[in-house]
């Protein structure tokens, strides 16, 4: 029946991946949704875990704002792995959405920020100083996410550590880049050039976030975001962490690359986006990003 289907509709039929917190997409995909179909695409918001959904019925299933896959990470990548077409690839949707592979980059020479993994009942030796961050490993938009200053705020640290462990999640600690309050993070978007080539596309700055324990999800939106034209070493170090994605950045459709300097002032990697980042369409614009997205996303049909 799939086979029918696409030989007898006239448009090609595109899936942008959302969940039902964003059953129409988040805002900042609107202007994409809205490019595919005035280009001829059929451009449909899908949740991920929709049982009524017709993977096989898409030409291409293009991941967005999946963002309550978290608490379900097993059944997210089972579902990646089970749909016919999908951008990025379900592989690197598992090594993403993890984010020991921090330790992965790490190992390989990259300038990473230090961060030190703490596995369900494994002990932590609390640095005896300093800013500190404790979060999951698998994780989204700063769930469960807190900032302790030590050792005055020792007890909740380890509260927090604590309640990760009871429920079976890998954490992280990382040291608190000071550089974030005033210079704030820089985040890198890539997106492929006419050549299907992943290239840089445009930055944004992101204002700091985090500004004390454990405060749970931040909302999307509530970041303070500017456009930001990127350094020449931020430019260099995000292309390294690029040509480190298992199986090769040209399988990729976007991919972002966060930044923040280091106590030295050369940048250090936050997190490497891969699985649903927010792409900061709008404010990419200038350089036509939406268009170039979507010049992609047919390309790839």
């Amino acid at each position: 029946m799939t086979h029918q289907v696409h030989a007898t509709r006239d448009h090609s039929r595109v899936a942008l991946v959302t969940c039902d917190l964003f059953p129409e997409l988040w805002e900042d995909d609107h202007p994409l949704r809205d490019t595919l179909r005035e280009r001829g695409v059929e451009a449909d918001a899908v949740r991920w875990d929709d049982p009524a959904a017709d993977w096989a019925a898409y030409d291409l299933a293009v991941i967005r704002s999946p963002w309550d896959y978290v608490p379900r990470r097993d059944q997210f990548i089972a579902w990646a792995r089970s749909v016919p077409r999908l951008l990025n690839p379900a592989d690197v949707l598992e090594w993403n959405t993890d984010k020991r592979y921090l330790g992965e980059l790490a190992r390989a020479g990259l300038p990473v920020t230090p961060t030190v993994f703490v596995a369900p009942g494994q002990a932590w030796t609390p640095p005896a100083t300093g800013e500190w961050v404790v979060k999951p490993t698998v994780s989204a938009g700063s769930q469960d996410t807190g900032r302790y200053q030590l050792p005055a705020q020792l007890d909740l640290a380890e509260a927090h550590l604590a309640r990760l462990s009871a429920a079976g999640r890998t954490a992280m600690v990382q040291p608190y880049l000071s550089a974030v309050d005033d210079l704030g993070e820089t985040a890198l978007i890539f997106l492929p050039d006419k050549t299907g080539t992943l290239t840089f596309s445009h930055a944004i700055r992101k204002g700091p976030m985090l500004t004390g324990p454990d405060e749970g999800t931040i909302d999307p939106g509530s970041e303070q975001i500017d456009p930001r034209t990127p350094s020449a070493a931020e430019r260099r170090t995000a292309g390294r962490v690029l040509d480190h994605i298992p199986g090769g950045a040209e399988r990729l459709l976007y991919a972002r690359v966060d930044l923040i300097p280091g106590p030295d002032g050369e940048p250090l990697l936050v997190e490497l986006e891969l699985t649903e980042p927010s792409l900061f369409l709008r404010e990419g614009e200038p350089e036509g990003a939406t268009h170039r997205l979507a010049e992609a996303i047919i390309n790839r049909l």
